[in-house]
């Protein structure tokens, strides 16, 4: 992604700030230069439908064609929006009436049920979650309706179980792009807790979507799944951090008791806090005192937060430096220890030998030093 330029980045930041902030949209709108770089980094940050929400309403101080550029990209993600709208209901009615119990996440379900209107979130691709059992069935399901699977997978026909979750389609007819996954990760090699549907069926919603009921995530799964992508993805977009804002703003009465439970239970305590610190510094969102408080001492996620909160909106992508890297950061104790000690990682080799320089005759106690260096140097990725 682009780095952006301070007039533009100071304008995303405004606008991704609750309607009850106190924003001067106008007179940062009037210290924008280019319009087409402003437009171009709405996009690649996904909050092009909230730049004209707040510039509708202060179109006097903004050019009539700078307006009208994003009012072309607006109905353009609309009419995305309900391209999709229309493609998820009927795969849903498919894979119900095959008996296969589907979940979609993200996308128009998201912006249907947390921000109100489909039309007001960026339009993506569509993202299912199934049971592995029902992978092959529904590959043939979407093929019938012109899909293309472009994931690579093993002779056998199945996927490779430690570096693949998911099957990705597109059809080249309308360029419709599916993802079936069977698994939510965090990191491909370092994060192995099965996060899939036996997780969140159980306690799934509805949602309301062009008229129709679909399954949804219940808050708090949904909580953690974006927490979870948006740190996978070092939040380089600003719509991963209005998403976790508007969530919480449309569930005032979450159960954050049970919320921390699970974080702590899956190893995304430090997901769930960096997530939830970069909601409410940048986008407002609304969190308990005592909740923001746990938070706030963490000290890695505080640390983490920190960083992001300074480079989300002008250095989108930027890793923070340091001798742990940032994946590893993000594990819980149980993921951390699962990595050192994975068979891959026991062997010592020459870093661990030039760290410490022993005597043959104590070449063992390498076996001790190699967990203590690959969690000080970032060669242990």
């Amino acid at each position: 992604m682009k780095v952006l330029d301070p007039a533009t980045g100071n304008l995303l930041r405004a606008v991704v700030q609750p309607p009850a902030a106190v924003r001067a949209i106008a007179d940062l709108a009037s210290k924008i230069t280019s319009w087409e770089a402003a437009i171009e980094g709405a996009r690649q940050h996904g909050i092009l439908p909230m730049l004209l929400k707040e510039l509708v309403s202060v179109e006097g101080a903004i050019p009539s064609s700078a307006l009208d550029l994003i009012r072309n990209e607006f109905e353009r993600n609309a009419f995305h929006c309900y391209a999709n709208t229309l493609e998820l209901l009927e795969v849903l009615q498919l894979f119900e009436a095959a008996g296969i119990p589907a979940m979609p996440f993200k996308g128009v379900v998201l912006g249907a049920s947390v921000y109100g209107d489909m039309t007001a979130r960026i339009a993506g691709d569509l993202d299912i979650l199934i049971y592995f059992k029902d992978l092959q069935p529904a590959t043939r399901l979407l093929k019938s309706r012109g899909y293309d699977l472009k994931t690579l997978v093993l002779e056998d026909g199945s996927p490779e179980a430690r570096n693949y979750f998911e099957y990705h389609f597109e059809r080249p007819d309308d360029g419709m792009v599916l993802e079936l996954r069977w698994r939510l990760e965090l990191s491909a090699s370092h994060f192995h807790r099965n996060l899939g549907m036996d997780w969140i069926w159980p306690r799934r919603r509805t949602a309301r979507l062009a008229g129709a009921d679909v399954p949804n995530l219940d808050p708090v799964a949904c909580l953690l799944i974006l927490c979870m992508h948006g740190s996978k993805h070092v939040w380089t977009r600003l719509i991963w951090i209005c998403d976790v804002a508007r969530l919480l703003e449309s569930e005032p009465q979450l159960d954050w008791g049970f919320a921390i439970h699970e974080a702590k239970r899956l190893g995304l305590w430090h997901c769930l806090a960096l997530g939830v610190l970069l909601a409410h510094w940048l986008a407002g969102a609304p969190v308990p005192l005592e909740i923001m408080g746990r938070f706030e001492r963490d000290r890695t996620a505080r640390r983490l937060a920190v960083f992001f909160q300074s480079h989300a909106v002008n250095e989108p992508g930027k890793v923070p430096e340091g001798r742990i890297p940032y994946d590893v950061q993000l594990l819980g104790i149980r993921e951390k220890l699962g990595m050192i000690l994975s068979r891959g990682s026991l062997r010592p080799n020459a870093r661990d030998r030039a760290m410490v320089k022993l005597p043959k005759s104590l070449d063992p106690l390498y076996y001790l030093i190699r967990p203590i260096r690959l969690l000080l140097d970032r060669s242990g990725r």
